[in-house]
């Protein structure tokens, strides 16, 4: 089944380590298990330009926390990391067998641990031949290093070429929610890749794959007026799709949020949605969003608003 995870994109930055503990703290009180973050996060909201602040506070959490590294699962990523703080993204580190391996060793430093369960390549990097990237997760998996590996970012057929090679990729990491951008659109975050109804139909006919979503909750668009939907989600199936959800948390009596979480949960194919939380009321919603139960009848007239 899937989880709800953790993401910990700001640790360290935005939300300070005092307030990153209490997160995590009420995060596996809640029962809670995944934690996600990254090699790079968040290099765009510190000084230096470049990242690790995420995996620093994490690790010294569970240096605090002893016997807390057997009850979670941490997943970290590598290849956006900025070689050059004054470029950002636009000089990432990359995919090539020297670089994922060095960066999975700083990682696991910075997290205090041996090995993590999860290992994305962050994003494709098409200058560094696929066999190459693909024969270096699966030695890093082999290795124990990782006891699981995935694609974050990187077109299913991708994916499938690289399993081919040999990568043991067994997740795919895309953004995806309830209300959908307009086929072609450009997203705002340029680097961001959308679930397809074709991304859903590679997931379900492939066994052992699970589907990561971030952003389910589009940066707390659902109910919330002070941050609109971007320009590439607006045509009339939103409008359908938002009113259908409005209604639908109002009959269960829940909020907008925790319906679009219960959707990704009890999905076909059942996703886990990555959501960040700045607070522990934030997360205390989110987490419960794990009661609230979609019937068929529910779940097919969300489907049908499009």
């Amino acid at each position: 089944m899937s989880e709800i995870v953790l993401g910990a994109m700001l640790f360290g930055t935005r939300i300070g380590e005092r307030e990153s503990f209490a997160l995590l703290d009420r995060f596996v009180e809640l029962g809670g298990r995944w934690i996600d973050t990254a090699d790079n996060y968040a290099f765009w909201e510190h000084p230096s330009g470049l990242g690790g602040h995420s995996e620093l506070v994490i690790g010294r959490w569970l240096a605090a926390r002893p016997g807390m590294r057997e009850r979670v699962l941490i997943s970290t990523k590598v290849g956006a990391e900025p070689t050059d703080p004054r470029l950002g993204l636009a000089a990432m580190e990359g995919l090539s067998a020297k670089t994922v391996r060095a960066a999975l060793t700083g990682s696991l430093q910075r997290l205090g641990v041996d090995h993590v369960d999860m290992y994305w390549a962050h994003v494709e990097d098409r200058s560094v031949p696929l066999a190459e990237t693909a024969g270096v997760f699966e030695e890093v998996r082999a290795a124990g290093l990782a006891r699981r590996t995935g694609a974050s970012n990187t077109p299913a057929w991708r994916v499938e070429q690289a399993r081919g090679l040999g990568a043991g990729w067994s997740a795919l990491q895309l953004r995806h929610s309830y209300a959908q951008p307009r086929p072609g659109a450009a997203l705002e975050s340029w680097s961001h890749r959308q679930v397809f109804p074709e991304t859903l139909d590679y997931v379900r006919a492939t066994s052992g794959l699970d589907l990561w979503a971030y952003s389910p909750l589009i940066n707390g668009a659902y109910g919330r007026p002070d941050r609109p939907l971007e320009a590439a989600y607006d045509h009339p199936g939103t409008t359908r799709r938002l009113a259908t959800l409005v209604e639908t948390a109002r009959s269960l009596g829940v909020t907008q949020n925790q319906v679009v979480l219960a959707w990704l949960l009890g999905g076909d194919p059942e996703v886990f949605p990555i959501v960040g939380a700045s607070t522990p009321q934030r997360l205390d919603e989110v987490m419960a969003a794990r009661d609230v139960k979609l019937d068929t009848a529910v779940r097919e007239s969300l489907d049908a608003a499009s």
